[in-house]
């Protein structure tokens, strides 16, 4: 724009684009720099005569890591590969389906590349462009090539190489263990300044840097540190000076002939307030802080700021120590200052601690100025010492539960303790909380044992106590006589409580308000004390400030005038307050179920409803979420549900074995959709009227060549079964579909066949996967069966193992979750963990029912004929073989008595009841064993079934991979055609894409075409006005002789050479002595401007005082003018040379583009006949899938084979060749077989005369061995009877008779020896009896034997012992005879049991 004349020259959009910056070049007003956030144009201003074309040129800017890639244009790419397979390689425009002027612009994302982002930049003299980035880089652009350099550190020398790697080092070091990243340690300039010398840079750091560039290297200088983010930098216009804007407000200037510090012009604060605090001892001074971290002192005199002093952090809590002169200031990172103020003017910081990551919230000192109390986040309590020669020791910390909102402290000086008490945000409840712990000067002498490991006060240290407060509270403070008062938060009131030790029966105790005082502030406070804890402070959000006495906390002229009524309410409110407070007391007494809420016994009904309402409100907020949540939830099951269950027509489940890990699944269908349907209908009925019209065609065909041979018809209808699978590509009509329908392989050449193509293939895929479904439902249905068989045989198993008494467990199959997956969708009651909730009428309901159970059992326990029957056969009518096993014989009732004093009948009885009882143990047995048979028997059946089951699981699972090999053969053409389709439609894409572009560059070239031609018309005619003002010029040159011709020659000559001399250049002179780099620029290219620069230059030549001697006046004044014109057509021929030049250069430029853009349009066509070739051979060379054996194809090497030059050839001409080559084949396998058999037919002759001779020799042998053969009994017998085998089946016989004989002779023996052997043993039995009294009688007889012979010595009666003895000793021989008789007796048993097995081996043999 003109903005002299308000002109538009020229202007173009740059849509999409975010300016943030716009500058022209200083010494060519023809080149404009526009920025972006991330990119950098250079717009060229072209001129043509009075027209003006803008010329947009963009550089490419490097990416975040500092690497300068070509451009890449991926619409036109530079190579390209063509794939015999996949096909051409066409741009990612093509491939995404793109056309128009999308497809020329589009980039993929993953080659989409972060560029830098510029921050700053400036124009140098050489018309380069030096650009700081946000990423550190500084770029040099050259603004005629638009390319882009990255200036890059000189290298030390090679003494300094070795100390910069170490620097380098320990940064890294330094930055990693910071956790930073590397590019961090440069950092981003976002302010330049250029001059004559080099560049000057400033950052966020607030160091100003200087850099001598020389060839893309640069030397870097720090100049001055401000220690302040600078803004801008702004050079003087006379360059002596440069300004510093920062930030934060404050100018500073910096002369760099001087390289002095930078000089503060101006001072402002941009912060807000953030903390304010007299300064003590005194008051004198106050100190102040900013948020952005600034400490300022003040004069409380006059507001007088005396010092300042910026901490180059952002500040959150201050305190001023009432001991020192120093003041703390916590920042955001966790960090504390301490400063020293004893000198106003100057404040320093002297030390700087670091608590922690959280950020300090709030600072208190004590009245002492012995502690430091710091709050963080998280509930963290810091106890600094705060004597300035401990520096700042961290003594401990603290760690609360909840969140801290509050801070107090008191020091008791009788006792030397200092009490913090800490207000907590107690989430849970409607209750304020506090806590009060002690600091004594003990954990300043001997902080060791105070606090553990981790710096940690112990808490017997601190002795630590919680008070409940009934209000929620902002605000607390604490008095010295336990008296707190705190700002409440859900009223606008001050509660005053009085924690004393007596209420304390609650553990932690529960404290009520003493006294409300209205506060008259909206919003929420908070509350300050004064030291002598006399006048208590409340402010609030509503900026008004109320100070109170703490001794009455009210008006004193109210007090006075509502006295009485104040101490009727008083007392009034005590009562009321002990009945409640009795009430609340009982209530903690009743039960559980009785009790009421705190908030019940709240007076204020308007304060509950509110909060009831507020509760109920929250309520429902959360019992809606819920119910949305829900809903969703409910949303997207039903949603899968339909999905994956409810839209498929075969829901996908599984079989597994028995006992095998082995497991087949279906195949999931879902049901075919109407247009599908109809889409295959109709692909069908056009397939059948194609099929009927290659019949006919074929018949006629056929019709033609009847000649043939009806063999050779047999031979190729063989050959065409057997090729059949090979070149349909599948075995699909082996497994269900019918192949049959489907186009030939080597038809497939539109676009509408290989679409039908794919619908009739997944109509065979769909076939298939229902044929398989059919197969799989049956082994489904199958193992339903057979658990169920197992399950009805189990039944009988556990029958027999009841009645034999075992405890087995029996193995029972059941369907597994993936077999039945509609289990998912069903919730058993066991998966529910939680208790079912019951209303009233359910519960009732089911109380009634359990009550009619029970009657019914009551009623069926009650039948006395059933309980009858029961008690006497078990329940049944009659006796069942079941029953045996619990069947007894009961025994006869003499059993209890000694069996010598069994009568005859008493010992028949109990004969029959052992008999009785040894026939049921033999049925017992022999019903156990039946049952041990049966259920084996069983076992057995159920695993032959079973097994039976897993081996058809097997043969489907086979079934099932064979299928899935036929679907993946079919599903494979599907993706060929795919493939083919869409390589179809990418070239389709393309050449449209490429025909929208060649129409634009149509357009294009017409439009330049329009501007060259008028370029061209208007640098012709320009070409004259030139001519015409040369020659003009040169006319005058010519004049000037003719002009003066009647002056003498020597002033003619001194006139000439005055008439050829020119002035200086104006502009030149008055800039030479500047330091400015731009100042060799011209600032007017008008010629009119030029013109009466030059004409007020020409006065100091036109003066007087140049004039020749001798001349006249008028005739130096025809001079001047003269020469002034001279001038002035010489000034107007270089100005129009000039215009003439700039024109001819335009005309060049749009002379080159298009050239280039025919060079570019025909390039478009080349491509276009390239497509349209691509696409002709791509629908000729068809992608033929064939099923070929294993083995059947065998490679020599692993390299896949060239057959980019094979072609594909009907089978018959190979069948041809082969047929000759196997029918010469037989002919020579003939001849051979021929030559074989006749060779054969010698060697079997040689071995049959070998064999008879060899018979000979064994006849020979034979006659030899009979005549020396010796003659037995046997033999002759053999050789005398006639009926040899009659004769001895006839002695066979008979021997067998007598072993029969023998065997029956043997048994009778064996049982009268039996019965012996039991009569000898009840023989035993009975003197085992006897000889058990005998041993009874003798023990006794012993006794009596010595107590007689006690008696007997004492007596002396010797005859009487005599006649004793001898009786004893008849006694000892009867045993003595006994025992003999017992002793043969067991002898002959012994030898009867032998001779028992004598017998028994005597049985003779079988022959």
């Amino acid at each position: 724009m003109n903005w002299q004349e308000n002109i538009l020259l020229c202007s173009e959009s740059q849509p999409g684009i975010t300016a943030t910056s716009l500058s022209f070049n200083p010494i060519n007003w023809q080149q404009l720099c526009f920025v972006g956030e991330s990119s950098v144009t250079i717009w060229h201003i072209e001129r043509i005569k009075d027209e003006h074309h803008l010329k947009r040129n963009p550089v490419e800017l490097p990416d975040e890591q500092g690497s300068i890639s070509p451009h890449e244009d991926l619409f036109f790419p530079v190579s390209r590969s063509d794939d015999p397979y996949h096909g051409p390689d066409l741009p990612v425009s093509a491939i995404a389906g793109l056309v128009g002027d999308e497809a020329e612009t589009f980039v993929p994302r993953n080659s989409i590349k972060t560029f830098v982002h510029p921050t700053a930049y400036c124009w140098t003299a050489t018309s380069e462009i030096y650009m700081g980035c946000k990423e550190g880089y500084i770029l040099a652009i050259d603004a005629d090539k638009h390319s882009v350099s990255i200036l890059q550190p000189k290298p030390p020398p090679e003494y300094m190489q070795k100390i910069s790697d170490v620097v380098s080092y320990v940064r890294r070091e330094v930055q990693k263990k910071k956790g930073g990243k590397l590019n961090d340690l440069q950092k981003p300039i976002f302010s330049m300044a250029f001059c004559n010398e080099g560049l000057y840079a400033a950052g966020r750091d607030g160091i100003l840097l200087f850099y001598h560039i020389k060839d893309l290297q640069y030397e870097m200088k720090v100049c001055a540190d401000i220690s302040q983010p600078i803004s801008s930098l702004i050079f003087s216009p006379d360059y002596a000076s440069l300004l510093l804007a920062t930030d934060q407000g404050p100018v500073y200037s910096y002369k760099p002939a001087h390289s002095g510090e930078a000089v503060k012009l101006l001072d402002t604060c941009s912060s807000c307030f953030l903390a304010a605090d007299f300064l003590t001892p005194g008051n004198k001074y106050c100190v102040s802080v900013t948020v952005a971290g600034e400490v300022q002192v003040w004069l409380l005199e006059d507001g007088t700021c005396l010092g300042k002093l910026n901490l180059d952090t952002e500040a959150t809590a201050m305190a001023c120590c009432p001991s020192s002169n120093s003041v703390a200031v916590g920042t955001r990172r966790g960090q504390i200052y301490f400063l020293d103020v004893t000198k106003a003017e100057a404040p320093r910081v002297v030390h700087r601690i670091f608590l922690s990551d959280f950020p300090v919230l709030s600072l208190h000192y004590d009245q002492s100025g012995q502690f430091l109390i710091a709050r963080t986040t998280e509930g963290h309590v810091f106890i600094l010492d705060a004597r300035p020669s401990k520096l700042f020791q961290v003594l401990g910390y603290i760690v609360l539960a909840d969140e801290v909102l509050d801070l107090s402290v008191v020091s008791d000086f009788k006792n030397d303790l200092v009490e913090v008490m800490v207000l907590l945000n107690v989430a849970e409840v409607q209750r304020a909380r506090l806590e009060i712990f002690c600091l004594s000067s003990a954990i300043t002498t001997d902080n060791d044992k105070c606090v553990n490991d981790q710096g940690m006060f112990n808490a017997s240290v601190l002795k630590n106590k919680q008070y409940e407060l009934d209000y929620p509270l902002r605000s607390a403070v604490k008095l010295k006589d336990n008296i707190v008062y705190g700002y409440c938060t859900c009223a606008p009131f001050i509660c005053k409580y009085h924690l004393s030790e007596e209420n304390m029966s609650e553990d932690p105790p529960v404290f009520s308000s003493e006294q409300r005082i209205p506060s008259n502030q909206f919003g929420s406070g908070f509350l300050c004390v004064s030291p002598n804890s006399q006048w208590l402070a409340a402010a609030a959000k509503d900026g008004v400030l109320f100070i109170y006495n703490t001794s009455t906390m009210v008006i004193r002229e109210e007090t006075q005038r509502f006295a009485n009524q104040k101490e009727e309410l008083q007392t009034g409110i005590k009562k009321l307050r002990k009945t409640i407070q009795k009430m609340m007391h009982e209530n903690e007494q009743v039960p559980d179920i009785e009790k009421l809420e705190h908030q019940e016994f709240n007076l204020d009904m308007e304060e509950q409803e509110k909060l009831q309402a507020e509760a109920e409100q929250e309520v429902a907020r959360a019992r809606k979420e819920i119910e949305m949540e829900n809903l969703a939830n409910c949303y997207l099951q039903d949603f899968i549900k339909y999905e994956c269950w409810d839209a498929m027509c075969v829901k996908g489940c599984a079989v597994k074995c028995f006992h095998m890990d082995c497991e087949v699944k279906n195949y999931p269908l879902q049901e075919r959709s109407k247009e599908e349907l109809e889409t295959l209908g109709k692909v069908l009925r056009l397939k059948d009227s194609e099929t009927a019209d290659l019949k006919v065609q074929k018949e006629d065909l056929e019709a033609e060549a009847e000649t043939e041979e009806e063999g050779e018809k047999e031979a190729k209808a063989v050959a065409d079964d057997g090729e059949s699978f090979c070149l349909i590509g599948s075995l699909s009509s082996q497994y269900g579909g019918d192949t049959s329908i489907l186009y030939h392989q080597r038809d497939l050449h539109t676009k509408e066949q290989r679409v039908n193509q794919i619908v009739l293939l997944k109509d065979i895929i769909y076939k298939v996967k229902t044929a398989f479904n059919k197969e799989f439902d049956i082994v489904a249905q199958q193992k339903e069966q057979e658990i169920a068989r197992v399950k009805e045989r189990n039944l009988r198993i556990r029958e027999i193992l009841e009645q034999l008494g075992l405890q087995v467990e029996v193995w029972e199959p059941t369907l597994t979750d993936d077999e039945m997956p509609e289990r998912a969708l069903t919730v058993q009651d066991s998966e529910i963990k939680a208790e079912k909730f019951l209303t009233q009428e359910e519960k009732e309901k089911a109380e009634m029912l359990a009550k009619l159970e029970m009657e019914k059992r009551l009623a069926a326990t009650d039948d006395d004929r059933l309980r009858a029957l029961d008690d006497m056969m078990g329940g049944v009518l009659e006796v069942r073989k079941e029953d045996i096993l619990k069947m007894e014989i009961p025994p006869p009732p003499f059993i209890s008595k000694p069996e010598d004093l069994w009568n005859d009948e008493e010992k028949r009885l109990f004969g029959e009841y052992e008999r009785k009882v040894k026939e049921l143990n033999e049925e017992k047995e022999e019903y156990k064993q039946t049952l041990e048979n049966e259920w084996k028997k069983l076992e057995a059946s159920i695993q032959e079934t079973t097994r039976n089951f897993d081996e058809t699981v097997c043969k489907l699972s086979e079934r099932k991979v064979k299928s899935d090999m036929v679907i993946y053969q079919e599903e494979l053409k599907i993706v060929n055609l795919t493939c083919d389709l869409l390589l179809d439609e990418e070239l389709d894409t393309r050449e449209a894409g490429l025909y929208n572009c060649l129409t634009k560059k149509k357009k294009e070239k017409v439009k330049k075409a329009k501007t060259i031609l008028t370029a061209k018309n208007k640098v012709d005619a320009y070409t004259a006005t030139y001519k015409d003002a040369v020659d003009e010029e040169k006319n005058l040159e010519r004049r000037f002789p003719k002009q003066f011709a009647d002056i003498p020659d020597d002033l003619f000559d001194e006139l000439f050479q005055l008439y050829s001399s020119r002035p200086k250049n104006p502009r030149t002179e008055i800039l030479l002595d500047t330091a400015n780099p731009y100042g060799n620029c011209s600032d007017s290219e008008d010629y009119k401007d030029a013109l009466t620069l030059l004409m007020k230059a020409m006065d100091e030549l036109d003066s007087p005082e140049h004039m020749p001697e001798g001349l006249e006046q008028s005739t130096w004044e025809k001079f001047c003018q003269a020469r002034r014109n001279k001038m002035e057509s010489e000034e107007l021929v270089k100005w129009k040379a000039l215009k003439l030049a700039e024109m001819q250069a335009f005309f060049q430029r749009r002379t080159d583009e298009n050239e280039k853009m025919k060079s570019q349009i025909e390039n478009i066509f080349k491509e276009l006949t390239w497509l349209q070739e691509k696409k002709m051979k791509l629908q000729q060379n068809l992608i033929v899938q064939f099923v070929l054996k294993q083995g059947q194809v065998e490679l020599k090497s692993t390299e896949i084979p060239d057959y980019s030059d094979a072609i594909l050839i009907k089978k018959s001409v190979v069948e041809e060749l082969n047929s000759s080559i196997l029918t010469q084949g037989e002919k020579k396998i003939a001849a051979i077989i021929e030559f074989k058999e006749f060779s054969r037919g010698i060697r079997q002759l040689e071995w049959e005369h070998k064999k008879m001779r060899m018979q000979i020799e064994d006849l020979k042998e034979k006659a030899r061995d009979i005549v020396i053969l010796p003659i037995s009994k046997d033999c002759q017998l053999f050789l005398t009877v006639l009926n040899y085998d009659s004769h001895i089946a006839q002695h066979i016989a008979g021997m067998e008779e007598t072993l029969r004989f023998m065997d029956k002779l043997h048994k009778k023996n064996v049982k009268n020896h039996q019965k012996k052997i039991g009569e000898l043993k009840k023989c035993i039995r009975l003197k085992e009896e006897a000889n058990y009294e005998l041993s009874l009688q003798l023990k006794e007889m012993l006794v009596s034997v010595s107590e007689r012979r006690n008696i007997f010595e004492a007596a002396d009666t010797r005859d009487i012992s005599e006649k004793i003895t001898r009786q004893r000793y008849q006694e000892i021989l009867k045993q003595k005879n006994l025992r003999d008789l017992i002793k043969e007796q067991k002898e002959e048993f012994e030898s009867l049991q032998s001779e028992l097995e004598i017998l028994r081996a005597r049985r003779p043999p079988h022959i």
